[in-house]
């Protein structure tokens, strides 16, 4: 039987969709503001996507031979992925542990939610800032606390020299400076 006539399970769905590891034991950082981000995105499925792609899928299914109907087809596809997402985010959610950066403004060291300049011994300067596993964007210069830069970096302090290994060997990596949000008035 070809692949295009065979069902679709409900494990393949769970299998596709796997979270960004956390160490065993570990927790799951995230900042107010991440969590603040994740949460909106899951009410925003709820509350406004879901309902929109159900009434779409309950409109198709009106038109009779759901077989070749390609909004009933795509529509419960996509309703599939939402509710994998809203899955996801729930999980998540649950376990998140919220980490305000802010209450370390002024200090040297680096902890959860600084961002970081050094320099290696190469002479490349790098500015990132060590996030959640869930909110690091690594097109904005973010990484994950528990990456291996991060993990080099955390506890140091402005003007020490940690060592980092990577495939192409071990980096001094010098710190320039640290710096937190400022805590928020009002």
């Amino acid at each position: 039987m070809s692949k295009v006539f065979s069902k679709e399970s409900a494990t393949q769905d769970e299998e596709d969709v796997q979270m960004p590891a956390l160490p065993v034991g570990g927790k799951n950082y995230i900042t107010p503001s991440g969590y603040d981000r994740l949460k909106a995105e899951l009410l925003g499925l709820i509350d406004i996507e879901r309902p929109k792609v159900v009434e779409v899928v309950h409109w198709a299914a009106s038109n009779g031979d759901r077989s070749e109907n390609g909004d009933y087809l795509y529509g419960k596809k996509r309703l599939r992925e939402i509710d994998r997402r809203i899955r996801f985010l729930t999980k998540r959610l649950e376990i998140a542990e919220v980490v305000d950066p802010t209450v370390h403004a002024g200090s040297d060291q680096i902890f959860f939610g600084a961002k970081v300049t050094y320099v290696d011994d190469l002479g490349h300067q790098r500015t990132i800032t060590i996030l959640g596993v869930d909110e690091a964007d690594s097109s904005q210069h973010e990484v994950s606390w528990v990456s291996p830069v991060a993990r080099v970096l955390l506890k140091a302090r402005e003007g020490d020299e940690v060592l980092l290994s990577t495939p192409c060997g071990v980096r001094a990596l010098e710190i320039l400076a640290v710096h937190y949000p400022s805590p928020r008035s009002g």
